[in-house]
């Protein structure tokens, strides 16, 4: 399919078959581009099914064979890589056969790999959910991302960074539709688990580190649910409910494969040498001021630059900074503004609504970020809209950690808002990043090939999809077992036992059972203890203000693409 001049069954799809016949109505394409990158972009909504897959089993609390919050951030992980991998590897061949087929096949592996990982919840196999949702889903990541990109620079060369502005726009807002569609499939589809009663009135035995009842002779595992987890604290059985993921993810790969593939096909490319009526090419000293380039780099060329490696940390660095804290956005919010005292007026606030609402806002920030630098960008510079993410992300993320610190002493609500302004202008930046980096890329390269050039850039977005996710996990690992041990110290053994039916000698146990966390411990924790959850994500805060310092030095250090790389230097053959 690589010969956009070949038959088959399927050439309806290829390039030369969407040439857009005369007085076309370039606006016709933003929608559809739009509306595919909606259906993608809610992958930034992916920490709303954090919490159901957590609890898959035990559906008011994690049980003991439930998949731990590291591996289901993996997930998303895995699909950001797929994405950069399939963006590099389509890019060229994007501009071989067009977009419509490349987002055709981008709806299929997307669609399809919701549901594959809709089987994998409902047989409680996570390989299947990486293979549906992380290996084919991400995929079409990385297809749907790329398929309109080099076809709006070519439809509005008077605009560039305003036409990438508003496709890419669409992936920053599909949270913000995915969240709330999301909440409401989970909520449609769940079933409250078995309830035995309050913890007191049931006869519990503590083995291997997990809970079990006896009932009617018979010992039945089960988890016990504070008021915090279930509207009914209490005792219940394990495997008897349902939190609904596993419909909500076949629903969604229905609905999204529809729309995507309706999209697709309202995709035209212009004709050859067309230009938009009035608009006159910049000159020479108006390029230079805005360090656009007039001459083209082959994509061959292009890696051999040292601007692709610079551009190549500003946006993994930039993205890494972000999409750590969006995979989590929702456990974050809960962890950092959850734990205050029922008595406060945080707990009124931070509800589990609360913090879905935060995951739509995140997208609604994100969204409008994308639009606003990138429009922003067509009159400042792509290089001086960068400055301005690194040198004011940095202080926002330092001012994290003591946001933090400072809500676990005095739980004001002033400390949530602070919070709240902060992270939302941080994904202002994070989406301006993403919907300004093509046209940094056309300013640098030109146009011939910045559609695979851009596929073969967002590589960054695969390594950030590592850096973000792993380094919030684990750093936050590392502070919550750092920290329940520090707590397990100042509480009485023999409120551990009667708590948690076994010795603090067997606290690893009960803590790879699911029975120990830091929430159950200060429920027997002395008075005046003070609850280290906020402060899980703090050394994160510093590691992700270090990743933007970086990439600003990068950023900084770029010049215009030396003549050698131009293609009337390098490929004469192909010089117009």
């Amino acid at each position: 399919m690589s010969n956009t001049k070949s038959g088959g069954l399927f050439s309806f799809l290829l390039k030369d078959r969407i040439v857009a016949p005369k007085n076309f109505n370039r606006w016709r394409i933003p929608p559809a581009s739009i509306a595919i990158h909606l259906c993608i972009g809610s992958v930034y909504a992916w920490s709303i099914f954090n919490p159901a897959l957590i609890k898959e089993l035990g559906v008011v609390t994690s049980a003991a064979d439930d998949w731990t919050l590291s591996s289901v951030i993996w997930i998303f992980s895995v699909s950001i890589v797929c994405l950069g991998l399939a963006a590099a590897i389509a890019g060229k061949w994007l501009e071989d056969v067009g977009p419509r087929c490349v987002g055709v096949t981008a709806a299929c592996l997307w669609g399809g790999g919701f549901v594959i990982g809709s089987i994998g919840i409902m047989t409680h196999q996570l390989w299947l959910i990486y293979l549906g949702y992380g290996v084919f889903g991400g995929c079409g990541l990385g297809l749907g991302y790329v398929s309109p990109v080099s076809t709006l620079i070519r439809w509005f060369p008077d605009r560039r960074g305003m036409a990438t502005g508003m496709a890419i726009m669409g992936f920053g807002g599909g949270a913000m539709i995915g969240a709330p569609l999301k909440k409401y499939l989970l909520d449609m589809y769940s079933k409250a688990p078995e309830y035995l009663g309050p913890e007191g009135s049931v006869s519990l035995i503590t083995e291997g580190g997990r809970r079990f009842a006896e009932v009617a002779g018979n010992k039945i595992e089960v988890v016990v649910a504070s008021a915090s987890e279930a509207a009914q604290a209490g005792v219940y059985v394990v495997g008897t409910g349902n939190t609904g993921a596993a419909g909500a993810f076949l629903t969604l790969g229905i609905v999204y494969f529809t729309i995507m593939m309706l999209a697709a096909f309202q995709y035209r490319v212009p004709k050859e040498g067309w230009k938009p009526e009035g608009y006159k090419p910049p000159s020479a000293e108006e390029s230079a001021a805005k360090m656009k380039t007039l001459n083209d780099v082959h994509i061959n060329q292009a890696i051999k630059t040292p601007q692709f490696y610079q551009l190549w940390i500003v946006l993994c660095f930039n993205v890494s900074a972000g999409i750590g804290v969006i995979g989590v956005a929702k456990t974050m919010m809960s962890e950092i503004f959850g734990s205050a005292p029922p008595t406060s007026e945080l707990a009124s606030i931070v509800t589990a609504t609360f913090a879905g609402t935060y995951v739509l806002m995140i997208s609604v920030f994100n969204m409008c970020g994308r639009i606003i630098w990138a429009s922003l960008s067509d009159f400042i510079g792509r290089k001086n809209t960068y400055h301005c993410f690194f040198v004011l992300g940095t202080l926002l993320y330092l001012s994290i950690p003591f946001t933090a610190s400072a809500v676990s002493v005095d739980p004001k609500v002033m400390y949530l808002v602070m919070f709240y302004a902060a992270t939302m202008i941080i994904f202002t930046m994070y989406g301006g990043g993403f919907a300004t980096i093509p046209a940094y890329l056309a300013d640098m390269f030109g146009t011939m090939h910045v559609g695979g050039i851009h596929g073969r850039l967002l590589t960054a977005w695969s390594t950030a999809g590592v850096i973000g996710p792993v380094a919030i996990a684990e750093l936050r690992s590392l502070s919550y077992n750092s920290s329940l041990k520090d707590l397990v110290d100042k509480i009485n053994p023999a409120a551990f036992v009667d708590k948690f039916g076994a010795p603090m000698s067997q606290l690893e146990e009960l803590v790879s059972a699911k029975t120990v966390t830091i929430s159950k411990l200060m429920e027997i924790a002395p008075a005046g203890t003070v609850d280290p959850t906020p402060s899980l994500y703090n050394t994160t805060m510093y590691a992700m203000a270090g990743l933007l310092i970086i990439a600003f030095f990068s950023n900084l250090f770029i010049k215009p693409v030396a003549s050698k790389h131009h293609v009337e230097n390098t490929h004469p053959e192909m010089k117009k």
